[in-house]
C-alpha cells in the first residue's frame, strides 16, 4: 500500500489530514529527522504511525508510561496493525515471546520504555533487524527544563548510536516552550530536522477559573447540571482525592479514584472502570492521564491549581480529544500556592539531582508556579494567556473563556494600593500576602500580635475593604509590577522601582473588576457542540442505541468502547444513516478494517432503527 492517503483511510478511517500532519509524514518518508509540536488531540501518533506502515523495516516508539503504550498498541491492533510493547508489565515469558515474534518480523511498530532500550536482549534484537525509525513520544521528557524530565530518556541517543545504521529520528510533544524545543533538538542530536509547530490553541475547549468558597459544592452543582457526562477531577494530594471521591460516591455519583498510593491492581481496575464508562467520573492526582486516549471526556475540573502551565495545559487537554466542545474548569484558592511551594521545596521527582543543579530546577519550578498563579488571577483572556506562555499570540478575546464572557468595570484603587505598599515598606518587606492583607484590614489574629503588626501604622487602615478585595488589589499590584512576590519557600512581598510612584501619589492604580458573574446563557450558547447542532431528536435517539451496541461489542472484545468507534464517529453515523458498506465507509473514523469487523452489526442497528 504505497499512498499515505490509502493508509490513512484503510487503517484509520479518515480521508484528509489535519494541520501539520502531512508535512511531518512527508518529512519522515523523505528520510529527514522530524520534530512535531502539536496540541493534545491533534493526531501526533498518526504522524509516525503512517510512515511506519509505509517504510521498509521496523519503527521503535519510545514511550514513558505503561498505560500510554497499552492504549496506543490496543488502538493499532483494533485498526488491523500488528504492534507490540516492551515494558515492565510483561512477565519474562511474555517478554521472550514478544521478542521472538519481533525478530520474525511480526510487528511493524514496537513501543518500548526508555529503561529497556539498552538491556542486552533488546539491543541485540535491534542490531539484528532493520530499524527504519526511532520515534520519541512525549519528547519534552528528554529536557531537564521540561516539566516531566526523565533521566532514562537520555539513553535514547546512546541506543541510536549503537545501531548498525542510523535510522530516521522523529520526536513529538504537546507541551514545549521555546527553551525546551531547543533542548530537545540538542539532546536527541536531531540532524537538520523538519520542525513543525501547529499551534497550542484548541478551539473546542472552554476555559474557566473560579474561586469558590466551597469547592466541593461547586463540583457537585456542575455534575448535577451535566448528568451522564464523563470527566476527570484533578486534586493536588492523595488525601483530597480520597475525600472528594468518597463524598461523590456517597452522593450517588458513579466515580472512582486514582493515585500512587493505591495498589497496582486497584489502579488498573479503577482505570478500566473509567475507560469502559462503568464509572465515568475519575478523581485523581496528576499520576493519572498520560496515555489515556479516552475520546469522550467532556470536562476536566482542577479541584486545586496545578504546579505549572505545562501541566495544566496537558491535563486540561484530556478533555474533548474527539474535537467536541468540552470544558476546562480550574477552582483556585490561595492555599494551592502554599501546597505547590511545599512540593517544590521537597522535590522528590529528581532524586538523582543534587546541589547546584537541584537548586536551578527548584528556581525554575518556582517561576513556573508564579506564572500559573497569575493565570488564576488575571482578568485577561485565559486562552490568550496560555498561548502567550508557549510563545504564540491570539486576539486578546476568544469568546470561549470565563474572562471573555464576564463584564468588567474599571475602578480606581489607588488609596487601597497606597496602604498596601506603605504597609510592605513599614514592616521592612518581611511578610507575605496574608500578613499584609490581615494587617491593613485590621484582623485580630495571634500571628499579627506575635509580629507586632497591630502596632504598624497601617494597621486597620482598610477596615472597610474586604479581605478578598484587598487580595485582588495585591494580586493586581504584583501582575503590574508595583510589588514583587519572591520565589522562596515562604513567599515575601517586596517593593519594586514602580512602588514609589504609587506611594508618593504620582501614579494612579486602575484595575478591572468583575461587574457580574459569567453570563451563563451566553456562555452556554457559545459552548453548543457543532455535532449537537446537526443531530435532531431522532438522531440523538439513534446515537444512544449505537452507543449501547458499541458498549456490548466492547464487553465482548474486552476493549475500551472508544477504541471501536469514537463518539464523533457514532454521531456522524447517526446523521448519515448509511445503508450499505460503501456509505458506511464515508463515516469519519471508519476504515476498511473496522468496516469489515463491525459494519454489519452497525448497519443492521441503523436499518432496524429506520424501519421502526
Amino acid at each position: 500500500m504505497s499512498s499515505k492517503y490509502e493508509v490513512l483511510k484503510h487503517y484509520f478511517g479518515y480521508t484528509s489530514f489535519r494541520e501539520g500532519q502531512e508535512t511531518l509524514i512527508d518529512s519522515i518518508l523523505e528520510g529527514k529527522d522530524t520534530f512535531g509540536i502539536m496540541p493534545t488531540g491533534a493526531g501526533k501518533s498518526m504522524c509516525y504511525q503512517i510512515p511506519a506502515l509505509m517504510m521498509e523495516g521496523i519503527t521503535i516508539v519510545v514511550s514513558p508510561l505503561i498505560s500510554l503504550m497499552k492504549d496506543q498498541v490496543g488502538a493499532l491492533n483494533q485498526a488491523g496493525v500488528h504492534a507490540a510493547y516492551f515494558n515492565s508489565s510483561l512477565t519474562p515469558g511474555q517478554y521472550a515471546k514478544a521478542l521472538m515474534l519481533a525478530k520474525q518480523g511480526r510487528y511493524k511498530i514496537i513501543y518500548v520504555a526508555p529503561e529497556r532500550l539498552l538491556l542486552e536482549g533488546f539491543i541485540d534484537f535491534a542490531r539484528s533487524v532493520d530499524i527504519a525509525m526511532v520515534s520519541v513520544d512525549e519528547a519534552h521528557c528528554v529536557s531537564q527544563w521540561g516539566q516531566d524530565f526523565r533521566p532514562s530518556y537520555l539513553k535514547i541517543v546512546e541506543f541510536v548510536n549503537q545501531l548498525p545504521k542510523r535510522p530516521v529520528v522523529s520526536a513529538f510533544t504537546a507541551t514545549a516552550t521555546h527553551e525546551v524545543r531547543e533542548d530537545i533538538i540538542r539532546v536527541l542530536q536531531l540532524e537538520q530536522p523538519t520542525v513543525i509547530t501547529t499551534g497550542f490553541n484548541r478551539d473546542n475547549l472552554f476555559y474557566t477559573v473560579k474561586t469558590p468558597k466551597d469547592r466541593f459544592a461547586e463540583v457537585e452543582q456542575y455534575l448535577e447540571e451535566h448528568p451522564g457526562k464523563s470527566g476527570v477531577i484533578y486534586c493536588l494530594t492523595r488525601k483530597t482525592v480520597e475525600e472528594v471521591c468518597d463524598r461523590l460516591v456517597r452522593g450517588g455519583i458513579a466515580a472512582t479514584r486514582y493515585h500512587a498510593g493505591l495498589t497496582d491492581e486497584e489502579r488498573r481496575q479503577n482505570q478500566d472502570d473509567f475507560i469502559y464508562d462503568v464509572k465515568p467520573i475519575m478523581v485523581a492526582t496528576n499520576a493519572f492521564g498520560m496515555g489515556i486516549d479516552k475520546s469522550n471526556v467532556r470536562f476536566v475540573i482542577h479541584y486545586n491549581m496545578p504546579k505549572n502551565i505545562e501541566s495544566y495545559y496537558q491535563e486540561a487537554g484530556r478533555a474533548g480529544r474527539d474535537g467536541e466542545e468540552s470544558e476546562c474548569i480550574l477552582l483556585y484558592g490561595p492555599q494551592d500556592v502554599v501546597t505547590n511551594q511545599f512540593f517544590i521545596e521537597n522535590n522528590r521527582e529528581n532524586e538523582e539531582m543534587a546541589g547546584e543543579m537541584l537548586e536551578v530546577v527548584k528556581e525554575r519550578d518556582r517561576e513556573r508556579l508564579k506564572k500559573m498563579t497569575y493565570y488564576c488571577i488575571t482578568n485577561e483572556c485565559l486562552r490568550e494567556y496560555v498561548l502567550r506562555y508557549f510563545g504564540e499570540h491570539g486576539s486578546n478575546y476568544c469568546g470561549k473563556c470565563s474572562n471573555c464572557l464576564t463584564e468588567y468595570e474599571t475602578m480606581d484603587v489607588t488609596d487601597i494600593a497606597k496602604a498596601i505598599i506603605g504597609c510592605v515598606d513599614s514592616c521592612r518587606q518581611r511578610y507575605g500576602m496574608t500578613v499584609i492583607a490581615d494587617t491593613v484590614h485590621g484582623s485580630k489574629n495571634a500571628k499579627l500580635r506575635q509580629n507586632n503588626m497591630i502596632e504598624n501604622e497601617y494597621y486597620n487602615s482598610l477596615e472597610s475593604v474586604s479581605i478578598p478585595r484587598i487580595r485582588q488589589v495585591i494580586n493586581h499590584l504584583i501582575l503590574e509590577g508595583y510589588l514583587l512576590l519572591t520565589n522562596e519557600e515562604y513567599s515575601i512581598l517586596k517593593l519594586t522601582e514602580k512602588s514609589a510612584a504609587v506611594a508618593e501619589g504620582e501614579e494612579a492604580v486602575i484595575m478591572k473588576l468583575a461587574k457580574d458573574k459569567v453570563r451563563e446563557k451566553k456562555a452556554k450558547t457559545k459552548r453548543t457542540s457543532k455535532t449537537d447542532e446537526v443531530l435532531g431528536e431522532a438522531e440523538e435517539a439513534l446515537f444512544e442505541q449505537l452507543r449501547e451496541l458499541r458498549l456490548a461489542i466492547a464487553k465482548e472484545e474486552h476493549v475500551p468502547p472508544y477504541l471501536i468507534f469514537s463518539d464523533k464517529a457514532l454521531k456522524d453515523m447517526s446523521a448519515r444513516k448509511p445503508k450499505d458498506r460503501e456509505e458506511f465507509l464515508k463515516v469519519s473514523g471508519v476504515g476498511d478494517v473496522k468496516a469489515d469487523k463491525y459494519g454489519e452489526r452497525f448497519l443492521l442497528k441503523i436499518k432496524e432503527y429506520n424501519n421502526y
